[in-house]
């Protein structure tokens, strides 16, 4: 008998009313109901029943799923979608043979060298280097997806152990987690935060010994090794007294958060692990609008793409956009379907690249709509899909910044 990888009484909540259907970025692109949340669920019971076989034609749909959660943040039913597709492709990464493409780029490159930052470095300094030559645009056509995500000019900068607040009367002590792919391309924007952090009154920490959050790993089906990071983490961040556990990255932030959840059935760990994610926050979450000023001059339009994982994920829509209006007034404009996934995903564009570049080029178009000349969002991944497209669609012109970049940038005076 197939052991039960979801909890059916979960999928069975899933009455098939359709809400979610507007809020599904592929449904939306495709009309194709397979394509769509209750459909995938519907998949899932199949799968889980034995009704369905394991096979290219069931895992396909289930693979094209983001997982950006959009269709959890309107089901009436609250059907806790999110965790039944991670669990659901844990079960296909161990029982599905992928094709020998789909195997490298899943277990070599996603699992075994984004989660690692000297490996990540390691293996874009050919890119760097073929740069520098000038000859990016010899490489073979089927790696121009995966390159041209890559930032200009990306570099690390390493963070020392302790940054002092900058202000006499603290706040508390933060926990900051470099990240994997973040501390290796963006750097930069790992030493704003913490830069912004200070100015807001508190002491910033940033271990040694931390890892990957997990979020590569139990987006992509491997659960155990999620779990494997998770315990890494919280055993490095229990050395240091900290009042909260800050991140740059909005995905990154959401499984963090989650970290009760995932070691929820391990005794040693469950307690430990309610404690740590209870501790995270977004930068968002800590930063207030009244730390910054009104730049009343003249400059750019800016615009906001809500990151999957800050808005569904976490529930946090309206902090990010009043810190926005903080410092940019009348001069920020909303984005038409903000809430919509741009196709990043984590590795999503690496391994579903057609739909991907659909959800990307649709995000651009909604952009171009604005007449913005920036675009901020929360998360790295989210930039390196949307800067990509807007080069692809010669819009080069029109920048793309990290929140914390935007906002240390313009300064930011004491809370």
């Amino acid at each position: 008998m197939l052991k039960p990888f979801i909890d059916e009484r979960s999928a069975l909540t899933c009455v098939h009313c359709g809400l979610c259907l507007a809020s599904c970025p592929t449904y939306l692109e495709t009309g194709d109901e397979n394509l769509s949340p209750r459909g995938r669920i519907y998949l899932m019971r199949q799968l889980l029943s034995g009704r369905a076989p394991l096979n290219d034609a069931t895992v396909q749909p289930l693979d094209t799923c983001l997982g950006c959660l959009g269709c959890q943040t309107v089901c009436p039913g609250r059907v806790h979608y999110g965790e039944l597709i991670e669990h659901t492709r844990d079960f296909i990464e161990h029982n599905h043979r992928r094709s020998l493409y789909q195997m490298l780029l899943r277990r070599v490159l996603v699992e075994q060298v984004f989660p690692y930052p000297w490996r990540t470095k390691l293996a874009l300094s050919p890119l760097k280097l073929i740069r520098w030559l000038g000859l990016e645009g010899w490489l073979p056509r089927f790696t121009r997806p995966m390159t041209s995500l890559v930032p200009p000019g990306f570099r690390s900068e390493p963070l020392p152990l302790t940054s002092p607040a900058v202000v006499t009367e603290k706040k508390g002590r933060i926990g900051f987690i470099e990240g994997c792919v973040q501390s290796v391309m963006f750097g930069p924007t790992n030493s704003a935060v913490v830069r912004l952090l200070a100015r807001a009154g508190f002491d910033v920490v940033t271990p040694p010994g931390q890892g990957c959050c997990g979020a590569l790993f139990s987006h992509s089906g491997q659960l155990e090794k999620a779990r494997d990071c998770a315990r890494r983490n919280i055993a490095v961040f229990e050395r240091f007294a900290v009042d909260h556990i800050v991140i740059g990255g909005s995905g990154c932030g959401a499984t963090l958060k989650e970290y009760g959840l995932l070691l929820k059935d391990d005794p040693a760990w469950a307690a430990r692990a309610r404690v740590f994610a209870g501790k995270v926050r977004d930068m968002v979450e800590i930063l207030s609008p009244r730390s910054f000023n009104l730049n009343a001059g003249s400059g750019p339009l800016v615009t906001y793409h809500d990151a999957c994982h800050l808005n569904h994920a976490q529930g946090i829509r309206q902090q990010p956009r009043d810190l926005l209006k903080a410092v940019c007034g009348s001069r920020f404009v909303e984005l038409p379907e903000s809430d919509l996934c741009c196709g990043s995903a984590g590795s999503y564009n690496l391994t579903q690249p057609d739909m991907a570049s659909r959800l990307q080029k649709r995000k651009v178009e909604n952009i171009l709509k604005t007449g913005a000349t920036v675009v901020v969002t929360t998360n790295p991944g989210c930039m390196l899909q949307i800067r990509a497209g807007l080069i692809a669609a010669g819009r080069a012109d029109i920048e793309v910044a990290h929140l914390a970049d935007y906002l240390d940038r313009l300064g930011a005076g004491r809370s």
